[in-house]
């Protein structure tokens, strides 16, 4: 698919899935085995010294930095190259998913029944973001990064898909469990296109910008439009259903026919 080799973060586009938990102390040493300038920009709240941009902790061929870092906002969030030119590198596949999930001991409490020690709604949402707690166990979790490749060098892409393949979770539908909810971190860093979207058939879903709220920014709506770099959580449910096969794409026609067309498989 690539014209040229990408470039990448340990081997793969998009890169690797950051995972953290608000207020963890985060560490990452980058090396850089390339032959260009390179750095990691996180998307979040942090200081200028660990901004990832040119000339501030921008990792020189056979160099290593190091970020340090507080996690914050929770949220649905990003990281990229920010080297010069960004679009290139951008381009090329230097980017990724970096989910910080809610502490949900910082919620706030339950008003109606503080005696009962009954969790307010938006506890009971961290609680259910927060990976590997018993609530988080019974979601059905996809990172999604729309992302499209200008295979001919014209700054047109050729190719759209989520996560790189085109086509790909149209010819293997992504199997998913009719009686338990599905939630979906979804990123677009698209180059070329000023928008994408994702459409989803047969149902509608609640959206949380960002994921910076434990509250819907959006509700019961099938399709959302991001510019680059904007992303958000999507939760939705099967329950009610038959069983079948459900698509799910973009809401341009063209970005369909070059790739970004999906499925699921929903099972009983």
């Amino acid at each position: 698919m690539f014209p040229t080799p990408p470039w990448t973060y340990n081997g793969r586009v998009p890169g690797p899935t950051i995972r953290v938990t608000e207020g963890d102390r985060v560490r990452i040493h980058f090396s850089n085995q390339g032959t260009h300038p390179h750095t990691i920009h996180f998307h979040g709240i942090h200081s200028v010294r660990q901004d990832g941009i040119p000339g501030m902790l921008e990792a020189f061929p056979g160099q290593e930095v190091v970020y340090e870092f507080d996690a914050k906002p929770f949220g649905c969030h990003l990281y990229h190259c920010h080297s010069a030119p960004f679009k290139r590198h951008l381009h090329k596949g230097l980017y990724g998913a970096f989910i910080i999930d809610p502490r949900p001991k910082r919620s706030p409490k339950s008003k109606r029944y503080p005696k009962r020690k009954q969790y307010s709604d938006e506890e009971k949402v961290a609680r259910s973001r927060l990976l590997g707690s018993p609530e988080n166990t019974q979601w059905q979790e996809f990172v999604m990064v729309m992302n499209a490749f200008d295979t001919n060098f014209d700054e047109e892409n050729e190719f759209y898909a989520i996560n790189t393949a085109p086509h790909e979770f149209m010819k293997r539908p992504i199997r998913v469990e009719r009686d338990r909810p599905v939630r979906i971190y979804l990123i677009n860093v698209t180059e070329f296109d000023l928008i994408n979207s994702l459409h989803l058939h047969a149902n509608f879903f609640n959206y949380y910008d960002q994921g910076t709220t434990l509250t819907p920014t959006l509700r019961t709506v099938d399709t959302v439009m991001l510019c680059q770099g904007q992303r958000g959580i999507l939760e939705f449910s099967y329950q009610k259903h038959e069983p079948g096969v459900y698509m799910f794409h973009a809401h341009q026609s063209e970005f369909v026919e070059l790739g970004w067309m999906s499925a699921f498989e929903v099972v009983a």
